[in-house]
């Protein structure tokens, strides 16, 4: 099985949607919170090749991107794959 790893903020809900379509497909992931963690915050954007945004997901250490990414993986039947 794969390493799935999600920086998150509690009340974004574009990380609460990434998580609840890791939970559905019964995917084990690491989740970071790092609300108001600037150092925690750098650590993930150096991770992810400048990005920003959140959630950032990483599958065995390559960063797919956000929720977005995540739910077009999904949709393009490309996630499991990934996951295997």
């Amino acid at each position: 099985m794969s390493k799935v790893e999600i920086y998150t903020w509690q009340y974004c809900p574009f990380c609460i949607r990434a998580k609840s379509l890791l939970k559905k497909k019964n995917i084990n992931f690491t989740e970071y919170k790092i609300d108001g963690d600037e150092d925690a915050r750098a650590l993930m954007t150096e991770r992810a090749g400048g990005r920003r945004t959140l959630p950032q997901i990483f599958i065995d250490n390559n960063g797919i991107g956000g929720c977005d990414d995540l739910y077009t993986l999904e949709n393009e039947d490309k996630l499991d794959a990934l996951l295997n």
